[in-house]
């Protein structure tokens, strides 16, 4: 038997460990492993980063908190990943290979420089610290070259748009992390104020006399600026890309699903709740629309801007949810207009020709 498994094995060992260059050729079955391995690496990283939120708004920080170790499992894995790519060329071509390396190498630096710049600072609960910020760019940028690495090299069938999706959403998750802090903050911030936070003591003494300026410290238009323009990039680039009628709208759905899974299991362990953004679901059917219609970037822009403004304004009216001031929407159009039009201009130029390409 032990025979048997050698010979099973050292061809194995001997195929996928040895040095090679990106493009090199892979089979089916290896490409949905290693993929597959992927999907692990994303799932386990997101269970850590959407406990962690909740984690900060529970308790004081604790380097050594379940959330950061579960998160940890899955960079390890995501470090192996890249190294396994770089080393033998399987399943990716050079362009992907870069942005996975460039996108661990950020998320690795930022990891000692956020622990050194606890030590000095103390506690930091925003999201919007450099090194934080540092965490889900690097996680962002890795995410694009498995997309790349998925999209342009993956083997054809049903598991291949349903991966795709799947790391469409994860970028998806990625960009919203960041304002999740103003989507626990507005409830925190009120429950404070009526005397029911889930608070630790401890934190709610770090908290002060002015809970807001440490709960939520960044001005209400960052919440709507944030959004508008980084989900919109990625929905309009997730049907760019794929090309199917409802892909913005069933990567949203994705997102939804996820952050309705968790703040159902999270609240039952205790965690304080947060609001969740089901307006994107409207804003992602009006992109789907948009973009299927071919509608021109003067039509299209005030459509989505409708759906995200009117969106917020029918949510004030049920729950409680970040500010998302009408003031701030000249600005974020005259942004989107740009974003808007720069995505009309790459379908149309060479750049698309060029992405698709391995390289």
């Amino acid at each position: 038997m032990r025979s048997s498994f050698v010979q099973t094995v050292a061809p194995l060992w001997h195929t996928y460990s040895s040095p090679g260059a990106p493009l090199r050729s892979t089979s089916d079955r290896a490409m949905r492993v290693i993929y597959g391995l992927w999907l692990t690496a994303f799932i386990l990283k997101l269970i850590g980063s959407g406990w962690d939120i909740a984690w900060h708004f529970h308790y004081l920080r604790d380097d050594m908190a379940p959330p950061h170790i579960i998160n940890t499992i899955g960079t390890m894995l995501a470090v192996g990943l890249a190294m396994f790519h770089t080393w033998t060329g399987y399943g990716v071509d050079r362009l992907s290979l870069r942005l996975i390396q460039a996108g661990v190498g950020t998320f690795l630096l930022a990891i000692p420089l956020d622990l050194i710049n606890h030590r000095l600072f103390g506690l930091d609960i925003t999201a919007w610290s450099p090194t934080h910020a540092m965490l889900y760019l690097g996680t962002a940028v890795m995410i694009m070259g498995v997309l790349r690495g998925w999209w342009l090299l993956g083997p054809a069938g049903k598991l291949y748009t349903t991966l795709a999706l799947g790391f469409w959403a994860f970028l998806l998750e990625d960009v919203m992390f960041p304002i999740g802090q103003q989507e626990y903050g507005v409830l925190a911030l009120d429950a404070l104020k009526k005397g029911q936070s889930t608070a630790a003591p401890e934190l709610v003494a770090a908290a002060g006399i002015n809970p807001e300026l440490f709960i939520v410290p960044v001005p209400g238009w960052v919440y709507p600026l944030w959004m508008i323009l980084t989900v919109t990039m990625v929905l309009l680039a997730a049907r760019i890309v794929i090309g199917k009628r409802w892909t913005a709208t069933t990567v949203t759905g994705l997102y939804l699903a996820y952050r309705l899974g968790s703040y159902y299991l999270l609240v039952a362990g205790g965690f304080p709740p947060s609001y969740i953004p089901m307006m994107l679901l409207g804003v992602a059917v009006a992109i789907d629309v948009a973009v299927s219609m071919k509608l021109h970037t003067v039509i299209a822009v005030p459509l989505v801007l409708t759906a995200y403004y009117g969106g917020a304004y029918l949510t004030k009216q049920f729950t409680q949810m970040p500010d998302f001031p009408i003031l701030s929407m000249p600005i974020i159009g005259v942004l989107l207009l740009g974003i808007w039009a720069g995505a009309s201009w790459i379908q149309t130029s060479t750049l698309v020709a060029r992405w698709s390409r391995p390289v």
